[in-house]
């Protein structure tokens, strides 16, 4: 199963001032942060990001900040660990509004899906090993599809990461990395978009 385009969402997890600094290998996992939301912002994916505590913590890292506008994410602050206990599914899967027009609207299959048909998490964050993993496992009881990229995510330790990582494969997450988002969303080096998104992971 590949990772389809049209279906998809992207939630980034907490990548906070004053967390950062801490997490293992920090500056490489902003960077992939960065390039799935340009990513995100290049092929229209839905994009959302969360801040744990901010007042404790400090706000997103400066380097996602402009990402983020980009992509035109929407902000969730949150005091629970799990975002979904926080309002993140009632964001990416709001009530259906009611079609407008006549008869002679677009067919179905032609119309782009609203949010509320993209049941496809692309999720990424620190730390792995809580807010990341508790938010994945909600999201999956909430019966979302969820992608965890490993290689834009960490913890403090990488004992902590790496057992979030086993702990999210045995529940059925998709393990993928920056790359991979990448080239499932494209699919074709004839995409329109191909040698942008490819220049952002170069």
């Amino acid at each position: 199963m590949l990772l389809d385009l049209e279906s998809s969402q992207l939630v980034l997890i907490d990548y906070q001032d004053r967390l950062m600094p801490a997490v293992l290998d920090s500056q490489a996992v902003l960077q992939n942060a960065v390039r799935l939301t340009q990513m995100a912002a290049t092929l229209q994916v839905p994009s959302f990001y969360t801040e744990q505590n901010p007042s404790k913590l400090g706000g997103t890292a400066v380097e996602l900040l402009d990402a983020l506008k980009q992509a035109r994410a929407r902000a969730l602050v949150k005091m629970q660990f799990s975002a979904v206990e926080e309002g993140l599914g009632e964001l990416l899967r709001p009530p259906a509004k009611p079609v407008q027009g006549n008869a002679r609207s677009l067919p179905k299959h032609l119309q782009k899906p609203s949010a509320a048909e993209r049941d496809t998490i692309v999720l990424a964050g620190c730390e792995a090993h809580v807010c990341l993993l508790q938010t994945a496992l909600d999201l999956l009881e909430d019966e979302f599809d969820v992608w965890v990229v490993t290689d834009a995510c960490s913890s403090r330790t990488e004992r902590n990461r790496d057992a979030a990582f086993d702990r999210l494969a045995g529940a059925g997450v998709e393990l993928v990395t920056t790359e991979m988002v990448a080239f499932e969303w494209l699919r074709s080096a004839e995409h329109p978009a191909f040698n942008q998104v490819q220049g952002l992971i170069k």
